[in-house]
């Protein structure tokens, strides 16, 4: 419940399918919907190739979620020319698997060689907030993802940031 309406592990039945071309949707085996929160793909846009974006699921049904990210479309920015993306393409780090959002952020850290205290999670599940053990700033999403959230988070990772510098 932080990007879609729904866990994939235990909402939705496979085989998926986009039908057609259309953008933000694609239906399971018993056409129930699987789409980004409305605000999702302006937030996608605004961030994309200004920061690092990864994907962190501790889901039970891993090649299903990679599955809904290949066949989901993000439609383009407004007033732009170019072509709607699979949403996978957005996201370069992808950590998707049962286990500890900790495991998920340390492979994560591994992979990419950027520091916790500069990662920012959004998750659904308060049980997650455990990666603040390692640094890394958490923003629980209890109705899925707004554009105000996500920038009201991007603000606490930057105060945080500045207290930091200032103790330095």
């Amino acid at each position: 419940y932080t990007l879609w309406d729904l866990w994939i592990d235990t909402h939705v039945t496979g085989p998926l399918r986009r039908p057609g071309r259309t953008l933000n949707k694609v239906l399971d085996r018993y056409d129930e919907e699987i789409a980004f929160y409305p605000d999702v793909p302006r937030i996608i846009h605004e961030t994309s190739g200004r920061s690092h974006l990864a994907l962190c699921s501790r889901t039970h049904a891993p090649d299903l979620a990679r599955e809904a990210l290949r066949l989901l479309l993000v439609p383009p920015p407004p007033d732009s020319s170019e072509e709607p993306k699979p949403a996978i393409d957005y996201f370069p780090h992808k950590e998707i698997y049962p286990g500890s959002k900790i495991k998920h952020f340390m492979a994560l850290h591994k992979k990419t060689g950027i520091p916790y205290d500069q990662m920012l999670f959004f998750d659904d599940e308060s049980r997650n907030r455990e990666v603040e053990t390692l640094g890394v700033t958490f923003i629980l999403v209890t109705r899925g993802t707004t554009h105000k959230l996500f920038w009201d988070g991007v603000e606490k990772w930057r105060n945080k940031q500045a207290v930091a510098t200032v103790n330095e």
